[in-house]
């Protein structure tokens, strides 16, 4: 006779084993998501694909009929080449900080207040002299046109709908000065200044005479990385990359065909775009170059922020890349805390990766983050239906902050404080 303990026990190991199934790329690419599905109590938030319930026979036909936005990421992986969707969808390694950006989120519960007049929510937020109508930003993602023909363009128009801030990527694939007419408002640009300073340079004076307004230098790619899912879905593609992208390692790989960014900069020497030999001092060089806020994208640990802070950079970005730098393990929403600790109010933080719901926005916002940027929802959306794709992702990021600040009885940003988030 089996004793109630043992049935316990014996449950809880199965879970755990269908989890790890549930988990696993391999199973999921071979319809492992029905187990995800059949378990009891999932303890895994449906990010990325091999996560999410999936039923390929009735994807949404318009951004329209679209619930959340994990509705558009099927429809994006039908419509792209596997490899292009590899690229957006793998973190590395095991993907274990792919894992704890979303997982993160369940450490914190909200606190709402009640009896608060919530009838009217006023979202908006201001940064560098520029008020934006949503602290929701689109982080930087490269070579948009792997995923839409229309690539930035059509991501832009998407951001201006709801004015959105936005961050382009030096990887972007159409000139920054078209981008920037396309969402007509000024654009952050982020840098990957590789480890020569006169690419850098380049790019830096490129995106200020183009109009923009900062410059978030990436801190967090000082190496190379194993994208095993990204790996593993090119052998299933049929084309020939060499077509579209210049060779392995190159800066302007993942471009489709070129990055324009590198248009008239003598690149020779670079094999990629890390800056492995970056330093402070090499951070300082990029703010004297130029008259553009310089914010520094990537940071994690609070002995950095007080570095950057003491030294009067002008924000920080808490990112790990979405889960592609590095495997840390950390989310971003857990490495916030100490973040902000460390700044003290002198210079506003922000934070990207992982971000899908508007709870999501919500509990970053009341830790003390000014913005929270997004990154592969949109990307979803561009893949799946281009511009409108974009603009359905992003007004479903409003609707459910709008609706989230309402339940935690906060009718302004302001109202978003710290007393409204437990750690559990």
């Amino acid at each position: 006779m089996i004793d109630n303990q043992s049935q316990f026990s014996t449950v809880a190991n199965r879970r755990r084993f269908l989890q790890y199934l549930a988990g696993s790329v391999s199973v999921a690419y071979a319809g492992g998501g029905s187990i995800a599905q059949a378990l009891e109590a999932p303890n895994r938030l449906p990010d990325p694909m091999v996560w999410a319930p999936r039923d390929l026979d009735h994807l949404i036909a318009s951004p329209k009929e679209a619930i959340n936005v994990f509705d558009f990421e099927s429809v994006m992986q039908k419509n792209v080449p596997p490899a292009h969707f590899g690229y957006m969808a793998s973190g590395i390694d095991d993907e274990v900080t792919l894992r704890a950006n979303r997982e993160g989120f369940l450490k914190y519960q909200l606190r709402p207040r009640r009896l608060v007049d919530v009838s009217k929510v006023d979202m908006s937020m201001e940064i560098f002299g520029q008020k934006y109508d949503t602290p929701i930003m689109l982080a930087p993602t490269g070579g948009h046109r792997g995923y839409h023909p229309d690539g930035e363009i059509a991501t832009a128009k998407g951001a201006k709908s709801g004015n959105h801030a936005m961050i382009v990527s030096t990887q972007m694939s159409y000139p920054i000065e078209d981008i920037t007419a396309a969402r007509g408002a000024p654009l952050w640009f982020q840098l990957y200044a590789t480890n020569k300073f006169e690419v850098a340079k380049h790019h830096v004076e490129r995106a200020e005479k183009a109009g923009c307004v900062a410059v978030a230098v990436t801190v967090d790619r000082s190496g190379g990385r194993n994208q095993e899912t990204l790996f593993r879905l090119q052998r299933t593609d049929k084309r020939i990359c060499s077509d579209c992208h210049e060779g392995p390692g190159t800066p302007t790989q993942m471009a489709q065909p070129k990055a324009p960014m590198y248009d008239g900069v003598d690149v020779t020497g670079l094999r990629n775009i890390q800056a492995s030999a970056m330093t402070w001092d090499y951070l300082k060089r990029i703010r004297d170059a130029t008259k553009m806020k310089c914010v520094i994208k990537g940071v994690l640990a609070a002995e950095d922020a007080k570095i950057a802070a003491d030294l009067g950079y002008d924000a920080i970005i808490v990112s790990n890349h979405g889960g592609r730098a590095d495997e840390a393990g950390a989310s971003t929403i857990e490495s916030l805390p100490e973040i902000i600790a460390a700044v003290g109010g002198r210079m506003p933080v922000l934070i990207d990766s992982g971000f899908r719901r508007g709870t999501d926005i919500v509990k970053a916002l009341a830790m003390g983050a000014t913005g929270v940027a997004v990154g592969r929802p949109y990307l979803w959306g561009l893949g799946a239906f281009g511009e409108a794709g974009v603009t359905r992702v992003l007004e479903l990021l409003r609707i459910e902050l709008y609706a989230a600040m309402q339940q935690a009885g906060a009718p302004t940003i302001k109202h978003l404080v710290p007393g409204l988030v437990r750690h559990v």
